[in-house]
């Protein structure tokens, strides 16, 4: 007889789940329909979703009855969960602040809906073999996706290629291939709420015409294997964070999710409820009254030409009136400064293959420079800068500088880096239009960060101030009041402590690695990228190891370090870093002299699911970037919610949670932006510090010398040579002060009620940091929109 297998299980229990969605998902659109209010639609290339059978169950409040039925069955709800494979649809931070996005628009009640490409591939699993990076195709979808409905009736083409015509009835583009895009919907629960939004994610499919009529002819089978090459557009997520490759393929994903979601936008414009049948709505005067669209980064930059391609081509709308209806619906979050992150198409490729767009954008862009040029005569530089086409041995299309124009909200993620953006990458379009420029500090939801992957301290928290505070989380303040309550610092370290037993066997399962769980526990989580200096981390590693290797009879504050992180599979140096960790970790982790007072472990495959174990446990969150790299982290949120101390850099939101916490209860350490600027100017020599910091050049040399890596004493070579003479983010300037810092890190941790009071004043002081507030602002401020109170009525009761 067959006996149901555990993944059974979880298929049922989902099942179960979503049932109890659709109700509300349903009654929730029809509420929209009715209400027909504005529409925000929030494009991202990335959505980084993670799991979803727990967080349906937080959001609806099913948790302890299923917990509990499950339990009746004789089956453990933890060990189902684990069975569910992570969405993986992003890289890191910028697909994740989506989804982040996402529960808060529900929760907060706005008719939002995300849109982006659903991957077959999502980022890969990342394994490591003889200490280095090996990559593995992410199937996903391999036993099927239980949170998702296909909507077929909902197919919409897609044209790639041909040419243009300008004739007398206008201009057509014409001599198209068609893909048709294939939508399928995912439900997003609001907290207890009743409302549930929709994240509609497109797949690529060949029509059935495709290829079987000019090409092929007579080649049936050809032509079927052909379908491929159309359906190759949804695959696979690219792979890179913070980094552009300017491959076709990407370009075609970026045209396909625009192409494809502005067709959806135009079409529930038209047939809302006051629409087409009524002449409200064949006008499209109204449009930016009820459709907000956010651009997340440069990725859906295709949304300005084409929604001028439509209102201008298809819909007569006359020229000005489609730019000020496109400027006034659109606005652009950017995420980065870093130079080699910005996209710049090669005009060429643009041609080939988006003929009418490049069209729209030469236009747009000469009436851009005309006004610039009229508002600064004779000032030739400016308008080379100010340019959206790049001139050059090869000519490209500056897509941050195509969405600044096409916008009329301009915003970064937190308050530095809205003031970096404003004074140097985008200085000259904040003089030309100063009132676009916003912040919004990104945030992270407080349901999947705290209550779902934290209960226990959720629950010391409940008890003191109430539960409010999982919709308000400025109410952790209320905490304030508790800093010297003797029974809540117990309870606090307490958790802490369960958390961290709990992770350690976590480790010990996976990785047969035995760590001592009253260890500091000193984690570095994010993408590997020389900008997070993952190396500054690795250099401390190595300091403490030779300083116990030297006076072994001291006592010394034992660590656990952890580092974990994907890096891009074409990115060498990230590589590298990889080996470089897991090679220091196994020398230390493998001398009898250091005992368990220092181990270094490499964290394989970090991912949302991964991240949801290992905050909870994390005694020491650090966020290391030179200053004026880290655009804001959101990492560094997620740590100090779950009563993890901060070490980090004047950088992204750091600058912000110490700014909430006070500075003093945070380890702040190097240099500032200012300094950063001064070494800039000066010529940073690396060499310097070499030769002036004995420890420095000791561990220096260790690495260069093969001492990690005897069995290859060369492999370093290309990190060292890196560190010592282009090391364009400065890893042994803000050395000494590391070093520094993180021996006050120790001090206090041998005082554990002073470390947990600090802990408890940096979790009372995180509320700043929900998703929830970021998007009330971006609701008030860029949308036009009023986040709503009201509970939908749910389905078992009578509508009104």
């Amino acid at each position: 007889r067959n006996v149901a297998t555990p993944r059974d299980y979880y298929f049922a229990l989902a099942h179960t789940v979503r049932d109890h969605l659709v109700g509300r998902w349903i009654r929730t659109q029809q509420h929209y329909y009715e209400r027909d209010p504005k529409r925000i639609y929030y494009l991202s290339l990335e959505f980084y979703m993670g799991r979803t059978l727990q967080n349906t169950m937080v959001n609806l409040g099913l948790q302890n009855a299923c917990d509990e039925a499950i339990y009746q069955l004789g089956l453990d709800l933890e060990e189902l969960e684990e069975i569910e494979e992570d969405a993986g649809l992003g890289n890191g931070g910028l697909g994740r602040l989506a989804a982040c996005f996402l529960d808060s628009m529900a929760t907060l009640g706005l008719a939002a809906y995300g849109y982006g490409i659903r991957y077959e591939f999502g980022i890969f699993n990342q394994k490591i073999v003889d200490g280095w990076q090996v990559e593995e195709a992410d199937d996903w979808l391999r036993y099927g996706n239980p949170w998702e409905k296909a909507r077929p009736e909902y197919m919409l083409p897609v044209h790639f290629y041909g040419r243009v015509d300008h004739t007398p009835e206008g201009v057509k583009w014409v001599d198209t291939q068609v893909v048709l895009a294939m939508p399928y919907d995912t439900p997003v629960p609001g907290y207890k709420n009743n409302t549930v939004n929709t994240m509609r994610l497109w797949s690529a499919k060949a029509p059935n015409d495709f290829n079987l009529q000019e090409f092929n002819v007579g080649d049936y089978i050809e032509a079927v294997l052909d379908r491929n090459l159309a359906e190759n557009i949804s695959r696979v997520l690219y792979p890179n964070d913070n980094f552009f490759e300017g491959k076709e393929l990407r370009l075609k994903q970026e045209y396909f999710v625009v192409a494809a979601t502005l067709q959806d936008i135009i079409r529930r414009f038209k047939s809302s409820k006051f629409g087409c049948r009524d002449p409200v709505r064949t006008c499209f005067e109204t449009f930016p009254d009820k459709v907000a669209i956010q651009l997340n980064d440069t990725h859906p930059a295709l949304s300005i030409p084409e929604l001028m391609r439509i209102l201008v081509d298809v819909e007569k709308v006359d020229w000005d009136k489609a730019w000020e209806i496109t400027k006034r619906t659109c606005a652009y979050t950017n995420h980065t400064v870093l130079p080699e992150a910005l996209e710049r198409w090669p005009v060429s490729m643009f041609e080939k293959l988006l003929p009418r767009h490049l069209e729209i954008i030469y236009a747009l862009n000469q009436m851009h420079l005309d006004r610039v040029a009229s508002l600064y005569p004779g000032d030739i530089d400016r308008l080379r800068r100010m340019s959206v086409i790049e001139e050059g041995d090869c000519k490209r299309i500056n897509m941050a500088h195509l969405c600044v124009i096409g916008s009329h909200a301009v915003n970064g993620v937190a308050r530095i880096h809205s003031d970096i953006v404003k004074n140097s990458v985008f200085k000259d379009f904040y003089e030309l239009e100063p009132e676009k420029f916003q912040n919004k500090t990104n945030g992270i939801t407080p349901r999947r960060w705290l209550l779902l992957c934290n209960p226990g301290l959720a629950d010391v928290i409940a008890e003191k101030i109430g539960e409010d505070f999982i919709t308000d989380l400025s109410q952790l303040k209320k905490l304030l009041d508790f800093i010297n309550n003797e029974s809540f610092i117990r309870d606090v370290a307490k958790v802490k402590q369960e958390n961290k037993l709990k992770f350690a066997a976590y480790l010990e399962e996976q990785y047969k690695v035995k760590i001592n769980p009253s260890s500091m526990f000193d984690v570095q989580v994010k993408r590997i990228h020389e900008y997070k200096r993952q190396l500054l981390n690795c250099l401390h590693a190595i300091t403490l190891y030779n300083r116990i290797r030297s006076d072994p009879s001291k006592s010394f504050v034992p660590r656990t370090i952890m580092i974990g992180g994907k890096a891009a599979p074409g990115y060498h140096m990230a590589k590298m870093i990889i080996k470089l960790i897991t090679s220091i970790g196994e020398v230390i982790n493998n001398d009898p002299s250091v005992g368990d007072r220092l181990k270094v472990i490499f964290l394989e495959n970090y991912r949302v699911s991964l991240a949801e174990k290992v905050i909870p446990a994390a005694d020491l969150s650090q966020q290391i970037s030179t200053a004026g790299t880290e655009a804001s982290g959101t990492g560094n949120m997620k740590f100090m919610v779950n009563g993890a101390l901060t070490i980090g850099t004047m950088d992204g939101a750091n600058v912000e949670m110490a700014e909430e916490a006070g500075e003093e209860n945070l380890f702040i350490f190097g240099m500032r932006v200012e300094d950063v600027e001064v070494l800039d100017r000066q010529g940073y020599n690396a060499r310097e510090y070499y030769e002036r910091l004995p420890e420095l050049r000791q561990a220096v040399d260790q690495i260069s010398s093969g001492f990690f890596s005897p069995r290859d004493p060369g492999c370093f070579r290309d990190v060292v040579n890196m560190l010592m003479y282009h090391d364009r983010f400065k890893v042994f300037a803000d050395y000494e002060a590391y070093i520094k810092c993180q021996g006050q890190v120790d001090q206090l941790f041998m005082d554990p009620r002073e470390w947990t009071k600090k802990v408890i004043r940096n979790i009372a002081c995180s509320g700043k940091f929900s998703s929830d507030r970021t998007i009330m602002e971006y609701a008030r401020e860029i949308w036009g929109v009023e986040p709503s109170a009201t509970k939908i009525p749910p389905p078992n009761l009578p509508r009104d």
